[in-house]
């Protein structure tokens, strides 16, 4: 293969709930067993194991001409269901391997990072765990930062992967949530930037804030980081729909040093939202949007709430 000419796909996908079907009594996965009102069965997962395949496989293929190299994820139960997801029909072929710590979450959902075996070479990997408290000054769990240092065609690269605290109870509520989550990250960018000025890095994820938020701009700002989205967001498209408009919480943001043919081995070429229409509902008033697994506590078999977000990436030096 012409290494010069090669096109890299990196991926992050926010799936939705995958949980196997077993009680894991560290965590609260209630709804998601054979026995919830959700009637999570072994037939409804193996169809998430088979969904959740099918669109990373896909992602960025028909320009790469083979599925992403790397792929963040989040809301993953454990090791588990990445080691059925990587066995399923639709990743077999492809020989990933995956780098996952269990989290505190008081959910039991992850980040975790697949990655090519064949083309990506782990050198080192660390959890770094968000402090924050409560109003009642209580520890608040959350998910980890996952940091993944490799060599993809022999250049090293930093992969961040982030699922960072929900709106479930306000956005305005829980915003300190977040930037907490960012200037916890910008420390870890900190680190690898004074260990070597000119590391290229990756910072991918489920934020729960848009481009425009306040935690994502201070995260830019401190950072000197460029964000891939902001220009494929729009009024009509985004990674996620609510109450019928897009946003963009599913992001990937780079050094600046991917951006021009620099002191960096990679360049970025494309980034997208892969929104291809077998991953939306096709009719009623949600047409257009993502096709869920459930809708509350209707079962609806599809893929996920939210699309996936990519970038290529090609070797130039």
């Amino acid at each position: 293969m012409d290494s010069e000419n090669t096109i890299y796909t990196i991926a992050f996908y926010n799936t939705e709930n995958l949980f196997d079907v077993f009680v894991d009594e560290k965590t609260d996965n209630i709804d998601f067993l054979p026995i919830s009102a959700k009637n999570w069965t072994p037939k409804r997962y193996g169809r998430k194991i088979h969904n959740v395949g099918s669109v990373i496989s896909r992602i960025g293929f028909q320009t790469a001409q083979m599925p992403p190299v790397l792929v963040g994820l989040a809301e993953v139960e454990n090791d588990k269901v990445l080691q059925d997801l990587l066995y399923s029909q639709e990743l077999r072929p492809y020989n990933y391997g995956f780098v996952h710590y269990n989290s505190l979450d008081e959910r039991g959902i992850d980040v975790a990072l697949l990655y090519n075996k064949d083309e990506f070479q782990i050198e080192s990997s660390k959890a770094f765990p968000i402090f924050m408290e409560d109003e009642f000054g209580k520890r608040d769990f959350t998910r980890d930062i996952l940091l993944v240092t490799g060599h993809l065609n022999g250049g090293k690269v930093h992969v961040l992967v982030n699922h960072w605290p929900s709106r479930h109870v306000g956005k305005d509520e829980t915003a300190y949530k977040r930037i907490i989550a960012a200037t916890q990250l910008t420390e870890i960018i900190s680190f690898l930037t004074n260990e070597d000025i000119n590391a290229q890095i990756i910072v991918m994820g489920d934020f729960n804030d848009n481009p425009n938020s306040q935690s994502i701009l201070t995260l830019k700002a401190q950072n000197s980081l460029v964000n891939t989205m902001e220009s494929v967001w729009s009024y009509n498209r985004g990674s996620v729909n609510h109450n019928f408009a897009w946003i963009q919480f599913d992001q990937i943001l780079l050094t600046t040093n991917f951006m021009e043919e620099g002191e960096g081995p990679f360049k970025m070429v494309a980034a997208d939202i892969f929104d291809e229409t077998f991953l939306k509902q096709s009719n009623g008033k949600f047409r257009g949007q993502p096709s869920r697994t459930y809708v509350g506590k209707k079962y609806r078999g599809g893929f996920s709430d939210h699309f996936p977000v990519f970038i290529q990436i090609k070797r130039i030096r």
